[in-house]
């Protein structure tokens, strides 16, 4: 049942490749922004930048139904901003301000919006994986049509959460799609040291579809999660698909990478998925949206600052009274 498509196999109108390119380049911009201002001592606590991934989440969440629900990573700002985060909320949680999702106390591993489907970022490699089972086993007990979209790295395919998940959602057909953002590298490993075999290979073994896609060709990450919606929401079951990617940057903000070679590290830029979909714009309608989300980005960050640090009383929000 795996099956290895390297490009889309469907035409995307103009229309639809400036709202690709709009939302590649919010992801973009924000973690541009987010970087400057870690880089500035803004930041408290870790920052994971997935530059050069933006087509994953895009292409992914362009196809979702604003009921359906992600799960996403560590590396999961690009996942929360294409499902619909509000960007002024997300610097401000990052920048560990009161406005944030989470009062400036959870940071970019603790991102969640329920309202809008985003059920969280993790900082636990796989922690989303049953998770997002155990949303589309709810989904499916509702019978409305929903689906659970579960982002993670290649790093999680090798837990036990993976196998079990897929295991379940197999045997009970459940409505969720498992999407491997591979970018290669297991933190400062080569993914050859971690992973054994294909993993969209592996799909085979839990009688589902396998798809491998180009990670950097958005239209073709849209038409897999399509395809795989469409199987889960007429009841047939989950789909395993692997997105080949690249980060650009370490694995954390401040790692050089020097265990990576500088001659992969640009042959993989030169793949930019920003500048494959901006040659489908004019230059004068890319140069507009590309003021526009500087201005957007300018104005979160104008938020965020602005807004109150969290205090030692936001460790006590939710509680219940005694």
């Amino acid at each position: 049942m795996a099956a290895t498509v390297s490009t889309s196999t469907t035409t995307t109108s103009s229309t639809d490749m400036a709202a690709f390119y709009r939302a590649m380049k919010r992801c973009r911009q924000f973690e541009l922004v987010i970087e400057a201002q870690f880089n500035d001592g803004n930041v408290p606590g870790p920052l994971h930048l997935s530059i050069g991934q933006e087509a994953v989440a895009v292409g992914a969440c362009s196809q979702l139904r604003p009921t359906d629900v992600i799960t996403s990573t560590h590396r999961g700002h690009h996942h929360c901003i294409a499902k619909g985060a509000q960007l002024p909320r997300v610097m401000a949680e990052l920048l560990g301000r009161s406005a944030g999702y989470s009062h400036g106390r959870g940071g970019s591993m603790h991102l969640v919006d329920a309202e809008i489907g985003i059920l969280g970022t993790n900082g636990i490699v796989g922690g989303g994986i049953p998770i997002a089972t155990g949303a589309a086993f709810g989904m499916q007990m509702r019978g409305e049509g929903d689906v659970a979209l579960c982002f993670f790295g290649e790093g999680a395919s090798s837990t036990g959460g993976f196998a079990e998940s897929l295991n379940v959602a197999s045997l009970w057909n459940l409505p969720v799609i498992f999407l491997c953002e591979n970018n290669q590298y297991v933190e400062m490993t080569p993914q050859s040291v971690h992973i054994a075999g294909e993993i969209y290979k592996r799909a085979d073994g839990y009688a589902m579809p396998g798809v491998r896609v180009d990670g950097n060709d958005v239209e073709a990450v849209a038409s897999a999660v399509a395809t795989a919606l469409e199987r889960a929401r007429s009841g047939q079951g989950p789909t395993l698909i692997e997105a080949v990617t690249y980060r650009w940057y370490g694995h954390f903000a401040g790692d050089k990478a020097a265990y990576r070679d500088p001659a992969e590290v640009e042959e993989w830029r030169a793949k930019d998925p920003l500048a494959r979909t901006r040659g489908f714009l004019s230059d004068s309608e890319a140069d507009l949206i590309d003021q526009q989300v500087e201005q957007e980005m300018q104005e979160a960050l104008t938020f965020a600052l602005s807004s109150e640090k969290a205090g030692v009383d936001s460790i006590f929000l939710g509680q219940m009274s005694s």
